[in-house]
């Protein structure tokens, strides 16, 4: 909406809207705050040299007039109030109340020094004052003006002059022309400086606030880093560490923070070795260093050091160490190179499926043809590997699919205990193994985020791992659902087999790694990738049931939102 610019501020040379001041849109008023007291200090000052200046001259004898005395007296105090109790604030371009108090007053009283002066004592030279205190802190057209009514006020004082004096009225009048010319320069140079010196210092403002910005996005980065960094000078000091440096460093469990020496520890002394190098070389370096610790085992680094020196040589040089654990790199190193294996045997596996398929049928038109025990022996075995391979190849692929698929942010919901007893169901009956198993429904109503398929394929794999190490007796084999005490769905499956051996323990889930040699070793690997899938957690334990020991493999569930729970079905002990 335009504003009516009858209701517009108005000045005396056009709407307040288009007159800004250097200060006026200043954040904070911290600089223009400054000068409003060094002006307002210095209107004081003035003052109380006028005072000491009647003072002077009443002690050498000379008249002073009251009226004199008594205007030096009230601008004293005038300027002194205003200091003591006025408040800095930007002005309109026009004359507004606390412009008065200082501009005005200033001119006012001068004026009238001027007009009750004795002697040849001339104080024009004292308008200057609120001349400068406009063009500084105010805009360019109360300035002016300032300057303008000054000018004014001279002339006036210069025809007054000439009525009560006689004589030539023509320099007067130069005089005071001269003098108002100087004022509106002096308030066009100073305001022109003061803009100039406003923009500067809302530049440097503004370039002090990216740099803080800037600093603390590289803190953020740098403290944000896998790997480790330090900043250390030439006397060995580590001016900054991050804190994935810290950790690297740490000796006996304990952190230090910089700023530290660097070959205060033994076991750092490589490092310090080393940042030395780089000052002493200016030129980067890397190096594999092991640091020997006499509390633990050694930690071997990768150090890559660059230096930071001042082109003029106005600061001092620091030394920026990266520092980045092997054994961290390795094990991306084997990442790397299991995906690209998996990646290879997924493409083999495609490859292969079609060979495979055309053996396995071929095999068996063959087998029909046979009557010879041993050669219908042959093409029975020739059947069992086709199966093997077949079997294999589906798994490589199995994990292709699941990997391919991107982790989903699950809606549908499942009864926990009914999928759970329909699956262990279906699975005894297929392996014929109903008296070996052992279900105990324990999560009532509980509805886990999983998909029915997904959950049927990872307990198939946990029941034919646990078949295949599990004894023939009944109970061998215990499936249990729960609800922890933290509110998560488990599902447990446990099986009496003999205990696994560490190093298996630790390669568990890894793809390719069986403790058999006919087994491909991409089960447990499967039931992995699917419940990081689905935002589940499987892992394995040695616990005991009863009184016999075994090996459990279990699974923590996302619940459900409460709403789409599932009646409850009770705690049970199903043996199918």
């Amino acid at each position: 909406m335009r504003k009516d610019p009858a209701e517009a501020p108005s000045s005396w040379f056009g709407p307040v809207e288009k007159q800004a001041g250097a200060w006026e849109s200043e954040p904070g008023g911290e600089s223009f705050g400054r000068l409003w007291r060094a002006f307002m200090a210095a209107r004081v000052m003035l003052a109380g040299v006028l005072l000491a200046l009647q003072a002077f001259i009443y002690a050498l004898g000379q008249p002073v007039g009251q009226a004199m005395a008594t205007l030096c007296v009230a601008y004293f105090v005038a300027t002194l109030a205003v200091r003591v109790w006025a408040h800095p604030k930007p002005p309109g371009s026009n004359f507004d109340a606390q412009w008065v108090s200082t501009v005005g007053v200033d001119v006012l009283t001068f004026s009238a020094l001027n007009f009750l002066q004795s002697g040849a004592i001339n104080y024009t030279a004292l308008f200057a004052l609120p001349v400068l205190l406009s063009s500084v802190l105010g805009p360019i057209l109360l300035a002016l003006g300032t300057a303008a009514s000054v000018t004014l006020l001279l002339l006036a004082e210069a025809w007054w002059s000439s009525l009560q004096l006689q004589g030539d009225s023509t320099a007067r009048f130069l005089q005071a022309g001269l003098s108002g010319s100087g004022f509106f320069i002096i308030a066009l140079l100073a305001n022109q400086l003061a803009l100039r010196l406003s923009r500067e210092e809302k530049r440097a403002r503004s370039s002090q606030s990216a740099a803080r910005m800037q600093t603390q996005v590289n803190e953020l980065v740098i403290d944000t880093l896998v790997d480790g960094v330090l900043v250390i000078d030439t006397h060995g000091i580590v001016r900054a560490a991050n804190p994935a440096s810290q950790r690297l460093l740490a000796t006996e469990g304990a952190a230090r923070s910089a700023p530290f020496v660097l070959a205060a520890e033994a076991a750092w002394q490589p490092l310090a070795d080393l940042a030395q190098m780089t000052f002493g070389e200016h030129s980067p370096q890397q190096a594999d260093v092991s640091l020997e610790h006499a509390s633990r085992h050694a930690r071997r680094l990768q150090v890559r050091t660059r230096l930071a020196a001042s082109r003029d040589g106005s600061h001092e040089s620091l030394c920026v160490m990266f520092l980045e654990d092997l054994r961290e790199m390795e094990a991306r190193v084997r990442t790397e190179k299991m995906a690209a294996m998996g990646r290879m045997s997924a493409a083999v596996a495609h490859e292969i499926r079609n060979p495979l398929a055309a053996i396995t049928q071929a095999n068996a038109l063959l087998e029909e043809d046979l009557s010879d025990p041993g050669h219908r022996q042959l093409t029975s075995m020739v059947r069992q590997n086709a199966q093997r391979l077949a079997r294999i190849v589906e798994e490589i692929l199995n994990i292709s699919r699941v990997q391919e698929q991107a982790p989903l942010e699950q809606t549908d919901s499942l009864p926990l205990d009914g999928m759970v007893q329909q699956i262990c169901s279906d699975w005894a009956q297929q392996t014929a193994s109903g008296h070996r198993l052992q279900v105990r429904a324990g999560a009532g109503r509980t509805a886990v985020l999983f998909e029915a398929e997904h959950l049927r394929r990872l307990m198939v794999n946990l029941l034919d791992n646990a078949a295949r190490y599990a004894s023939a007796t009944n109970g061998a084999i215990q499936v249990a659902t729960d609800i922890t005490a933290s509110g998560q769905a488990r599902l447990s499956i446990w099986s009496d087999g003999q205990p696994l051996e560490k190093t298996v323990q630790s390669h568990l889930f890894e793809p390719f790694f069986s403790s058999e040699s006919r087994s491909s070793g991409l089960g447990l690997y499967i039931c992995r990738e699917l419940c990081e899938r689905h935002g589940a957690l499987i892992g394995y334990q040695r616990v005991m049931h009863g009184t016999v020991e075994g090996n459990e493999f279990f699974v923590l569930f996302r619940s459900a939102r409460a709403g789409e729970a599932f009646p409850r079905t009770g705690f049970d002990t199903m043996s199918v």
